[in-house]
């Protein structure tokens, strides 16, 4: 592969963003609620696992709360 001009480089890129399917608004909202439902569907998972793990292990060493 040889060496491309920066302006041959430009028009292979416009040439590479013209092939990309972009998501509609739509699209992009829905996927970003699912993201944030995902998030907090972990973050209450961990916490659960968390503080079971903290209440054994403080079981199991008699130490803490």
């Amino acid at each position: 592969m040889g060496k491309i001009s920066p302006l041959g480089f430009m028009r292979q890129v416009r040439q590479e963003l013209a092939k990309v399917t972009w998501p509609t608004r739509k699209e992009t909202i829905t996927t970003s609620i699912m993201v944030f439902i995902m998030v907090f569907i972990c973050a209450i998972f961990f916490l659960i696992v968390d503080r079971a793990l903290s209440w054994f292990v403080s079981l199991v060493l008699g130490i803490g709360a």
